[in-house]
């Protein structure tokens, strides 16, 4: 009997180290059984409609979702015509490329965004754009080197982590401030106003990693 660890919500924690079983085998077949069942459900309808409308048995379709087998090209075509799509809509996660970006020391992309001023530098460690989760990631590396009577305080969609790399600040979320200092870290619902309110010792650097839905980008 296998035991899953859950969390106190009681869904199961996701293995970040996981990997799929006889990916390199069947990843095509994953693919084509994923496009199914997504298609299917977003229509409304259960396997054994979907078994029906095809000729297909219930065995042998759980078999296509789960990507335990090959569908035969004749299959695709009455699985295709009974979902309304063309036999290409299988083929799209497969298709799909999956994006890195390295950056070499030094060579971050600097901006300012809102609040920057001097002292304040800002750079943006990388970017992928659509992907398959959903999830925009912007990794950033904060560098403060001059004290300033003003300090930015931020409030945006998503969730945002901290990592504090040298020097110490005390960092406001919200009503309360904690005090960082190297190998500290902050994790946070960047909805509440945060930022940086006392630099107590500097330079100060630390890394930035903010996540939101890819919806909310155009609403930041």
């Amino acid at each position: 009997m296998t035991t899953v660890e859950t969390g106190d919500d009681g869904l199961p924690f996701q293995n970040p180290h996981a990997v799929r079983e006889d990916a390199r085998e069947n990843n095509l077949e994953r693919a084509i059984g994923h496009e199914v069942r997504t298609l299917r459900k977003k229509l409304g309808i259960t396997g054994s409609d979907l078994a029906s409308a095809t000729g297909i048995s219930l065995g042998m379709l759980s078999k296509i979702e789960n990507g335990n087998t090959s569908p035969s090209l004749t299959t695709l075509q009455s699985l295709a015509q009974a979902l309304g799509v063309p036999v290409t809509a299988f083929f799209r996660r497969f298709e799909e490329s999956r994006n890195a970006m390295f950056v070499k020391a030094g060579e971050g992309v600097e901006l300012e965004r809102r609040g920057t001023r001097a002292g304040h530098q800002y750079n943006l460690l990388g970017h992928i754009g659509n992907n398959t989760s959903g999830v925009v990631v912007e990794p950033y590396l904060i560098t403060l080197t001059t004290d300033s009577d003003v300090f930015p305080t931020f409030q945006h969609e998503g969730l945002e982590f901290l990592y504090m790399l040298e020097g110490e600040v005390h960092y406001r979320h919200g009503d309360r401030l904690y005090p960082m200092a190297p190998g500290d870290s902050l994790f946070f619902d960047a909805d509440a106003p945060h930022g940086p309110e006392v630099l107590v010792k500097l330079p100060a650097r630390y890394l930035s990693i903010i996540s939101y839905p890819e919806k909310a980008r155009g609403r930041r």
